[in-house]
């Protein structure tokens, strides 16, 4: 089994780029998130560097290429190119910039389907932002200026950056990290084993993207598209999240009618959500109640028979 598969989901569409029943690349689109590459039709607020737009939807739109020609409270066209980061800063616009005749679509062709049992590994590693690997494991961090991703383990300090640059490239990739991005390797005072971390980065890592040399200190940097939230980012939003995981794990089991027994902060969410409720009981043929169990961990919920 080869290429994407997109599933559809409550809330949410995944998609996993399979290789054999490895994941090596991934995404998370949010219901109601214009994603980037959409064209709006939108409204000036403000003009200058930092212009911005306002969408039918009430939506507004930082345009950090300004608006040339344009004047306040005119009427325009403009593509998406990063959608809303949900979670810690909700107060950060989307970006956009004014439609020109080249737009820049995200295509993602694959074919519907169920995504493998890997999807549960990756969920935890965006949950807990640690990826372990032979000799070592990456810490992964998002803050409001860059990811950061701390290596360390067992290995010697040039043997555990090579193979912490390889590992931390491919998470990267595997979560759908973008934007400004930090590797912090083990110190490694010979030259060549820094040279063989930056191979090994650019060897795991698709292109577009630029890098730092390593330094002598182990620290690299890596800028990348940012067009979305990564995974990680959207697992910092803990309740919405676990809430959407939650039920597809509950959809995928034998149908008949479910009570969810979760930790309150999802309860009070699903109780928010009839939409959501009404979406799983179609699925799973049967009626969805809600226990609230504050005994629980944020995602340790489950479903059971009423």
């Amino acid at each position: 089994m080869s290429g994407w598969i997109v599933e559809r989901g409550i809330g949410e569409t995944r998609a996993a780029l399979v290789e054999g029943e490895e994941i090596v690349e991934a995404r998370i689109m949010l219901d109601g998130v214009v994603e980037a590459g959409a064209r709006v039709e939108a409204r000036l607020l403000a003009t200058g560097r930092n212009a911005v737009a306002k969408a039918a939807d009430g939506a507004e739109y930082l345009l950090p290429r300004g608006a040339p020609g344009l004047s306040e409270g005119a009427a325009t066209i403009i593509e998406v190119t990063r959608s809303a980061i949900p979670g810690a800063e909700p107060w950060k616009r989307p970006l956009a910039r004014i439609a020109g005749d080249n737009p820049c679509p995200e295509e993602l062709t694959g074919r519907p389907g169920t995504l493998p049992a890997a999807w549960d590994d990756l969920v935890e590693e965006a949950r807990g932002g640690v990826v372990s690997f032979a000799g070592g494991e990456l810490r992964i961090a998002a803050t409001p200026a860059m990811t950061l991703i701390d290596v360390d383990g067992h290995l010697d300090a040039a043997a555990l950056g090579i193979a912490g640059a390889g590992e931390a490239a491919r998470a990267i990739r595997r979560l759908d990290i973008g934007g400004s991005i930090g590797i912090d390797l083990p110190t490694a005072r010979d030259k060549s084993a820094r040279h063989a971390a930056a191979a090994a980065i650019d060897a795991h890592l698709p292109p577009p993207f630029e890098r730092t040399a390593v330094n002598g200190f182990g620290f690299v940097q890596i800028v990348r598209p940012r067009r979305r939230a990564s995974l990680v980012e959207l697992a910092q939003d803990r309740a919405n999240f676990e809430a959407r995981t939650l039920l597809r794990r509950i959809g995928a089991e034998p149908p008949g009618p479910k009570r969810i027994v979760a930790h309150p902060a999802l309860i009070a969410l699903l109780k928010a959500r009839p939409d959501w409720r009404d979406a799983l009981a179609a699925q799973i043929g049967g009626t969805v109640g809600l226990r609230a169990d504050p005994a629980l961990g944020i995602s340790g919920g489950y479903g059971e028979r009423p």
